[in-house]
């Protein structure tokens, strides 16, 4: 049974797949060439699923970081007789814009090994099991290397030490004696079995491509991350781990690079986010204004415009799209899997992909109002298609769906949807000058009205004293928090307040960390628990800053930052009795909430009050003192 804690793990990321890469040197998953495709290795969640290993012999301690400004990780293993050095890239091989990180990716991960004092024995061993485990290649020896043959994938090992083949568990090992200042580099090369065919790589154009990437990695990060203030290390961090989560050919973002890393241990709420939600990557260009200002912006609203358009009805925006535009993301379980820690079933594609939640038009369009100057260049599709998202919004705010958490129990009237329905109107009136939009005007303003009368009036329970999950029903869900991050309540109305307050009271467990919302209700048609959300838990931090709160906000705040591993990675989710990650890994949403959190907090120290001051679309904001 796979049993290395989520935490243990680092990302790998070329803007065209991701690579997460154990404490002890093994590559436990890795889907080439995108983020969505079949894994050539998949330890995390099966021990026959592959893996690849480069690690002294003897086990000793181990440290590892980032080289600065860069995804590019380095682990030190100190051993009884010496000291090594394994720095892990996926490619993104060489790129002279920095706007365009990742456009040269190879499809390659680069391993190098350096003995920085005494000596040291180091092995490898190569286990690839390509779509997702149920290949077994057939591995062949080549003038430096490896082959693998089997399924849809060829992959080439580089390797600079004779490597055995082991016939009865379908393998390839290798063992190296270094010295001090010895450095031998391996790479692993993906491409299709119908080619162009991988290839083995020399010593010296590892060591460029390794470090063409950390060039690449640090001319994005000098010419993007501008932020200065308290907390930066952190926030620009997560401006780097939610850039790496960005497929560059397409513009699209995902969720998460991992699939079925469950919220419960041995539980079924395991679901695959090698997705672009349009929720999520709206949130992730939210955070990026304050932790990357992108000038990728204009490729995400493009994707956007280009992904929805084909087929795409008023009355049924898909809430996320495949990375590459597809729009039928249909579910499957893969039965010959365990599971990490034996949470079944391990899902690819997500059944979710159809329902109807209308919040969608109002975080594209909040992401939209975000980046409004890029409607002065923009042509008549992304104008066109704004305002049929406002035209949504107006049409079908009344209409019960499915919610933000996707709840795979019936239909409601979430007042998360009812929220980003205003919030959509509310955004295209600031937009219709740019928009061309004129003649909706009135309309658009009559019913965003009459959205906020039912929210003040249908959203409130008396039983709960806060506002709730759905109209009619007095439970409780962290999502009512956006009604102050969004600017549709000031946070110190006294109704917020009271929400704010039931929240941090009812809805945490006995650490403080927030829930979305408590699954004894029933309400998501599920069997049984889940983590606590660090989404919700940054939001409530939030929230209390907006509110003037900025000493309860900042111990919610170091409670939700608190979960990040030694890296400073988070997953989405914690379990309640051990603060474990729980979830898929690492999450986007955890790190959009520690980077608007933070920025809010500090913000609201300098006596800035009110609605989330990122929602101001001016430019070059981000200098803030310490």
């Amino acid at each position: 049974m796979v049993n290395t804690p989520i935490e243990d793990y680092a990302l790998l990321s070329d803007r065209h797949s991701a690579a997460l890469v154990s404490r002890s040197g093994m590559v436990d998953w890795l889907c080439f060439p995108r983020f969505d495709s079949p894994s050539v290795l998949a330890a995390l969640l099966d021990d026959q699923a592959g893996t690849w290993c480069l690690r002294p012999t003897h086990e000793g301690p181990v440290s590892r970081h980032y080289l600065d400004d860069t995804l590019v990780l380095c682990t030190e293993f100190s051993t009884p007789t010496g000291t090594v050095a394994v720095t892990d890239a996926l490619s993104t091989g060489r790129c002279d814009n920095p706007h365009r990180l990742g456009s040269g990716s190879p499809h390659l991960l680069v391993r190098s090994v350096t003995c920085t004092e005494g000596t040291a024995e180091v092995t490898t061993d190569f286990r690839p099991r390509p779509e997702y485990g149920r290949v077994v290649p057939l591995l062949s020896e080549c003038d430096g290397g490896m082959i693998a043959r089997g399924g849809p994938s060829v992959l080439a090992l580089s390797s600079p030490v004779p490597l055995i083949l082991d016939e009865h568990s379908d393998a390839a090992h290798g063992t190296a004696h270094l010295r001090a200042g010895e450095t031998l580099r391996f790479g692993l090369h993906w491409g299709p079995m119908t080619g162009p065919a991988p290839r083995v790589w020399s010593q010296d154009e590892l060591a460029e491509q390794l470090e063409c990437t950390v060039d690449a990695w640090r001319d994005w990060s000098r010419e993007h991350q501008d932020y200065r203030g308290e907390w930066e290390k952190e926030i620009n961090l997560s401006g780097r781990i939610l850039q790496g989560l960005g497929y560059q050919p397409s513009g699209a973002i995902v969720a998460a690079p991992t699939t079925s890393l469950p919220e419960e241990v041995g539980g079924e709420r395991n679901w695959d986010y090698r997705y672009a939600w349009v929720r999520d990557a709206a949130f992730t260009m939210d955070a990026l204004w304050v932790a990357g200002c992108p000038d990728e912006a204009e490729e995400f609203l493009k994707f956007m415009t280009d992904a929805a358009a084909t087929g795409w009805t008023r009355s049924h925006l898909q809430i996320m799209y495949g990375i590459g535009g597809e729009h039928d993301l249909t579910e499957r379980r893969l039965d010959h899997l365990e599971g990490w820690r034996g949470s079944r079933p391990v899902r690819v594609g997500n059944g979710a992909w159809d329902q109807p939640q209308t919040d969608v038009y109002g975080e594209f369009l909040d992401t939209a109002y975000r980046y409004a100057h890029e409607f002065d260049d923009a042509g008549p599709e992304l104008r066109d298609f704004a305002v049929s998202l406002a035209d949504a919004a107006a049409e079908l705010w009344d209409v019960p769906d499915h919610g933000l958490w996707e709840m795979r129990g019936e239909p409601r009237h979430f007042l998360y949807s009812k929220l980003m329905c205003w919030v959509a109107l509310d955004r295209a009136l600031k937009l219709s000058d740019r928009l061309g939009s004129a003649a909706r005007i009135d309309t658009w303003r009559q019913v965003r009205e009459e959205i906020r009368a039912a929210i003040l009036t249908r959203g409130w329970s008396e039983e709960a004293g806060a506002y709730t999950q759905a109209f009619g029903y007095p439970e409780l869900d962290a999502s009512s928090l956006q009604l102050a991050i969004t600017g549709f309540l000031p946070a110190d109305d006294p109704r917020m307040l009271a929400t704010i307050d039931a929240i941090g009271e009812r809805l945490t467990d006995e650490r403080g960390m927030v829930y979305r919302y408590h699954t004894t209700t029933g309400v998501d048609g599920l069997s049984g628990d889940e983590g606590t959300f660090l989404l919700c838990t940054f939001w409530l931090a939030q929230t209390q800053a907006l509110a003037g709160r900025t000493g309860q906000a900042r111990e919610t705040f170091a409670r939700a930052a608190s979960h990040a591993n030694d890296l400073g990675l988070l997953a989405e989710e914690a379990d309640p009795h051990t603060g474990r990650m729980l979830g898929n890994f690492p999450q986007a949403f955890s790190h959009i909430g520690l980077v608007n959190a933070a920025w809010t907090i500090v913000r609201a120290e300098q006596g800035v009050r009110g609605a989330d001051p990122a929602l101001s679309p001016v430019p070059d904001h981000r200098h803030v003192p310490a």
